[in-house]
């Protein structure tokens, strides 16, 4: 029993559940357990592993399977929740969202769509669709365009055989090409952090798939690059790459002037 909207799994009782899993003790303890509705000691409850939810009108909506659950940056994701919210998208014909690390240690979801004929798909517009509906750590750090989502053998989508995220959606914006030595360096900074090869000036940290842990890792490199004391709220409030090198720009400038003072200040003995 949960609330109306949440999720939780869906579980069978009755004349037609069975008394288990044949020659498995262990797993039919953990699939056929007693159930709490009934006062009939023989009465069965099936655990289906199939996660759902009741919505307003009295209808179950199906989420996904239960194994598809994964715990990225100390917050459990049910990836099917993001799944049926991304399938929602009027442009999305299928989705389906994974979890990968393909650079050890920084495990991202990866949300790959297959559009709807004549739509035309941007990053910009799936972020703000699901962000609408789901938090930000649950919306993919990077999307995949597909004609067709692989399959099994047996009609199932195959989750092994989808593409590293090489070739992602386009942001939406204009590339523009970083100008400055400031802004080339802290492009160079962005590519490797967030694993794609071209940055612009109007590229968002966020929405090329930063979150806050990349941010602090950004804010580190870019103070040891610099010898500067740049704020991690810096890259929050100036997420774009044209806004974030005025920012270190402006810094530079401001630690230039304060010893350019000093140094006026010892020679006139001052100091």
């Amino acid at each position: 029993p949960v609330a109306l909207g949440v999720a939780g799994e869906i579980c069978v009782s009755g004349a037609g559940v069975g008394r288990g899993y044949l020659n498995r003790p262990e797993l039919t303890a953990q699939k056929f357990i007693p159930n709490p509705f009934n006062s009939k000691p023989d009465s069965l409850l099936y655990r289906s592993g199939d996660l759902a939810r009741y919505l307003p009108d009295g209808n179950i909506e199906y989420l996904g399977r239960l194994d598809q659950q994964v715990k990225i940056r100390g917050f459990r994701i049910e990836l099917g929740e993001i799944e049926a919210v991304l399938g929602r998208h009027p442009g999305v014909r299928e989705s389906v969202v994974v979890a990968r690390e393909d650079t050890p240690g920084n495990k991202q979801l990866i949300g790959y769509v297959v559009p709807q004929a004549g739509q035309t798909l941007t990053v910009a517009a799936l972020r703000e669709h699901l962000l609408k509906q789901l938090p930000d750590y649950m919306v993919p750090a990077a999307f995949v365009l597909l004609e067709q989502l692989p399959l099994t053998p047996n009609g199932k989508i195959d989750r092994k055989a989808l593409p590293a995220p090489e070739q992602r959606l386009g942001t939406g914006v204009e590339h523009v090409a970083p100008r400055t030595a400031t802004e080339i360096k802290l492009a160079q900074i962005w590519s490797e952090l967030l694993g794609v090869k071209q940055i612009g000036l109007r590229d968002n940290f966020f929405a090329l798939g930063g979150h806050s842990l990349i941010a602090t890792r950004l804010v580190a490199r870019v103070n040891n690059t610099f010898d500067m004391g740049l704020l991690l709220r810096t890259v929050f409030e100036h997420p774009t790459l044209a806004g974030f090198a005025r920012q270190v720009d402006l810094l530079l400038w401001a630690q230039q002037k304060t010893i350019e003072k000093s140094a006026d200040l010892f020679v006139e003995g001052k100091l």
